[in-house]
């Protein structure tokens, strides 16, 4: 969606707002939560067919779940916005390679998990599910997949996982929340009625959803990657995950974007699970 687009119905929503601001900001959160796309195309169901596939069953959802059996340590992978598991194709075979038993999951209204919104919350209590099950070692997630695990590990008792590795992970559910806002250009009234949503459906404020605060709390290890010119999580908050996080290493990469799909990283991660 342009930024031109977006715009445009930020400014239709501001409109809404004068007559209905329960109307207009019902809808800013349900096209926040809303992901555009994250289904697999054929291209992506070719790299989950190897895999064994199950489903587990949460809140009357179902949590699809991909397995590439091995003996080594279980490592679980949780992908981030309006991707899937076929995201981690680039590490696959490099992971298979040391024998890990590999799990990765589709979020909430992503791949193929139910659901038709999306948010963190719900993304870390399929984490969860998937953790108590599987027991993993380590638990590696990009973007707001690795915000979600965070989450988990926080609000849950997560005891096998020993390691984490957090790929341009979000600092903070704050600053995500605020650009969205930024970037739709929503007026005082939306802005505040999705802050007051939040508060009331989870029984906290924007704020206090914070990744960076949240791992003072969390004992397993954990690898921190984030990429100086990363265009949708600023680097600004690898640097504070990583200053918050302390039982934790931190890389940065210049160029490797978001995704940091870069296969300089691979050998590094995986020796962080190794050691």
């Amino acid at each position: 969606m342009s930024s031109y687009v977006m715009k445009s119905i930020g400014k239709a929503l501001n409109a809404t707002s004068l007559v209905s601001p329960k109307m207009a900001t019902k809808k800013a959160l349900s096209l926040f939560a809303s992901p555009r796309k994250g289904r697999y195309n054929d291209a992506q169901k070719h790299v989950i067919e190897s895999a064994f596939f199950e489903e587990i069953l949460y809140k009357k959802m179902e949590i699809a779940t991909y397995r590439w059996v091995g003996k080594g340590k279980t490592v679980l992978l949780a992908h981030g916005w309006e991707s899937n598991a076929a995201r981690w194709d680039y590490i696959l075979e490099d992971l298979k390679a040391q024998d890990y038993n590999i799990i990765a999951l589709d979020a909430p209204a992503h791949g193929r998990s139910d659901g038709k919104q999306f948010n963190a919350i719900l993304y870390s209590e399929f984490i969860g599910e998937v953790v108590k099950k599987f027991q993993p070692d380590v638990l590696m997630g990009h973007s707001v997949g690795g915000m979600a695990s965070v989450f988990s590990m926080h609000l849950n008792e997560l005891n096998s996982i020993e390691k984490m590795v957090l790929l341009g992970a979000p600092a903070h559910f704050t600053g995500v929340f605020s650009r969205y806002k930024s970037m739709m250009g929503f007026n005082t009234k939306i802005s505040k009625g999705l802050d007051n949503i939040v508060l009331e459906r989870f029984g906290h404020p924007v704020s206090y959803f914070s990744t960076a605060n949240f791992t003072e709390s969390i004992a397993a290890k954990g690898l921190i990657i984030h990429d100086k010119k990363d265009r949708i999580i600023p680097y600004e908050d690898g640097q504070l995950l990583a200053n918050r996080y302390k039982n934790s290493e931190f890389i940065t990469t210049t160029g490797f974007g978001h995704g940091l799909k870069d296969a300089s990283l691979t050998p590094q991660i995986i020796s962080f699970i190794n050691d």
